[in-house]
């Protein structure tokens, strides 16, 4: 992912393009590993990625960051409204429910953006503000989708 990530911002500060990066992070996993058990977590993951997989577009990047956060990187056509529309199609999909072993299921996601431009177009600022606007969106309620904002000058 971190290599792509970085081909993708190369080419965008050459062609003047744009990256988005998606930092997704569930709610409420915690509560179905702690309360159904590992298993039923493993398969909740795997359930969110393959409906991460059907809501992006083909070419689009997901990857797992580790526990239970996601990143979506979008490198083409990138445009606010592009961004607003996969990040609800996300957190609309993750929110219903999930069968495991014949029991409904429910998280949520709650999703911090950041875009370059206009933010800085480095791996780890653009992965740290994407990470600060999903922490944004917790803050907010959870099940949002939160922008980073530019730094004012």
């Amino acid at each position: 992912f971190h290599h792509r990530l970085e081909q993708s911002l190369a080419r965008a500060r050459r062609s003047a393009g744009s990256v988005a990066l998606l930092f997704i992070d569930l709610d409420g996993f915690k509560r179905v590993n702690d309360l159904e058990g590992h298993s039923a977590g493993d398969e909740v993951l795997r359930i969110v990625a393959q409906r991460l997989s059907s809501m992006v577009r083909a070419g689009d990047t997901i990857a797992r960051l580790g526990g239970d956060e996601f990143l979506v990187m979008l490198d083409r056509e990138v445009t606010r409204d592009v961004t607003d529309g996969i990040g609800q199609r996300i957190i609309h999909a993750l929110h219903e429910p999930m069968w495991v072993d014949g029991r409904a299921l429910h998280i949520g996601a709650s999703i911090g953006v950041a875009m370059h431009p206009p933010l800085e177009g480095e791996i780890d600022a653009l992965m740290n503000r994407a990470d600060q606007a999903m922490y944004s969106a917790k803050r907010a309620g959870k099940g949002r989708l939160h922008y980073a904002q530019p730094a004012l000058q």
